[in-house]
């Protein structure tokens, strides 16, 4: 009775519990869903109770037979003997990582059983859903995930949406070995299989449809993988080819979200890896509409994001295309005169890099450098040249004003002192 008691309040593994009872199991039995019962507690769902679905996934279940866990009864009647009074005291510290290697030994073996059945399967969600618990356990488990051909599997499972996008269960499967692949290590040095998979068009294709109408959570996932993707050597103009355009409408659109801000502060980071590793994609993120979008962003955002925007548009108007987008869309430079000054030091800076850029691009009306008047650019400019001290900045910004002094001049609101200022200099 003694022991008894003190059984039952040993702290057991969750995985060593029936999902029906919460009790330990004592003949655990699988169905053909792939979570582990109780025998009785499962026999009485099935056959006394007439249920017909998965207690713990509430999945139909077509197939009611039960198939004996040894596996794990034996990993349990091990945790137990290695947990019993008299041991614990003289030999607990031996018993913990004999327990720890029976577990690893049982996630091991329930991983590779779930890899033999994953094609077959009908309850893929549930599979992958579990396959994505273990390997959340460590680098071990992540190592003998790919080496046992799971990464290749997963791959096959998200391009499936390129047949049938339309049918629910496939289209979760694949949201659900995304969030698998997110738990991977993505790097050239990790496996060469890794980037090839990913440079195939057919996941580019798969990654665009889940970003375009996949759930909030396999989105987040998406945007995970592509931040580690732009970590890596990854070729983007390779990747982005015939799909770049609506990939960058998809992740704008997410780095848009005025709900989730780490999602839209992960989304804008992916997107100046991508822009500054490859001047051909600025190209296809102006294409999908960019410049309207961030300085549409702009006004709301904190120092952060803005200074996150501020950048992809400086790297933007690197381009004549970018120069033109920006100057077109007519807010351009009321939008970034309004954080001239007003939000950090390395956002003062890409602001006068973004104003430098423009003035360089050829404006037959000379409408930018009006703006650039109007708006208040050349008077909070004239604060960066009563600077001390010189600087490539300031110096470019000398040589600017002196480009274009003659028409500014022209204006009333021209500053009078910077007209000395530079006949002096």
């Amino acid at each position: 009775m003694e022991r008894s008691n003190q059984d039952s309040e040993m702290e057991f593994p969750q995985d060593f519990r029936c999902p029906i009872s919460m009790e330990i199991m004592k003949d655990p039995v699988i169905i053909s869903t792939g979570v582990t019962y109780e025998r009785e507690n499962i026999k009485k769902w099935f056959f006394r109770y007439k249920k017909t679905t998965c207690p713990a996934t509430m999945q139909r279940v077509e197939n009611l037979d039960i198939t004996p866990n040894h596996t794990l009864k034996r990993l349990i009647l091990a945790w137990q003997n290695g947990q019993s009074p008299s041991s614990s005291s003289s030999s607990s510290s031996s018993s913990s990582p004999s327990s720890s290697s029976c577990l690893s030994s049982f996630k091991r073996d329930e991983m590779m059983s779930l890899l033999k059945t994953l094609n077959s399967t009908p309850f893929k969600v549930t599979s992958l859903r579990k396959l994505r618990e273990i390997i959340e356990n460590g680098d071990e488990m992540k190592l003998d995930f790919m080496l046992l051909g799971g990464l290749e599997m997963v791959f096959r499972l998200i391009i499936q949406i390129l047949a049938d996008s339309s049918d629910f269960m496939v289209f979760r499967a694949c949201e659900e070995a995304l969030g698998v692949l997110q738990h991977l290590p993505i790097t050239q040095g990790s496996d060469g299989k890794v980037i090839e998979l990913f440079l195939k068009p057919e996941f580019m294709k798969s990654m665009v449809i889940i970003l375009q109408r996949g759930s909030k959570e396999a989105r987040v996932s998406m945007i995970s993988i592509l931040s580690k993707l732009a970590n890596s050597d990854f070729n983007w103009n390779v990747a982005l080819n015939d799909q770049g355009v609506g990939m960058f409408k998809s992740i704008f659109e997410l780095a848009s979200d005025e709900i989730s801000t780490k999602v839209s502060s992960s989304s804008l980071q992916v997107l100046i890896k991508i822009l500054d590793s490859s001047k051909e994609s600025r190209s296809k993120a102006i294409e999908a509409g960019a410049m309207c979008t961030l300085i549409e962003l702009l006004p709301d955002s904190n120092r952060s994001k803005t200074e996150k925007i501020l950048l992809i548009i400086k790297l933007l108007c690197e381009c004549a295309n970018g120069k033109m987008a920006f100057i077109e869309h007519g807010l351009g430079i009321s939008a970034i005169s309004s954080k001239l000054f007003n939000v950090s030091e390395i956002a003062s800076k890409i602001c006068i890099q973004i104003f430098l850029l423009i003035c360089s691009f050829h404006d037959p009306t000379n409408k930018v450098l009006e703006d650039m008047l109007i708006y208040g650019v050349v008077k909070k400019l004239v604060i960066l040249m009563h600077m001390s001290g010189p600087s490539s900045t300031k110096n470019k910004t000398v040589d600017m004003f002196k480009k274009n002094c003659f028409f500014w001049s022209r204006y009333p609101c021209f500053p009078s002192e910077l007209k000395e200022y530079l006949g002096s200099n």
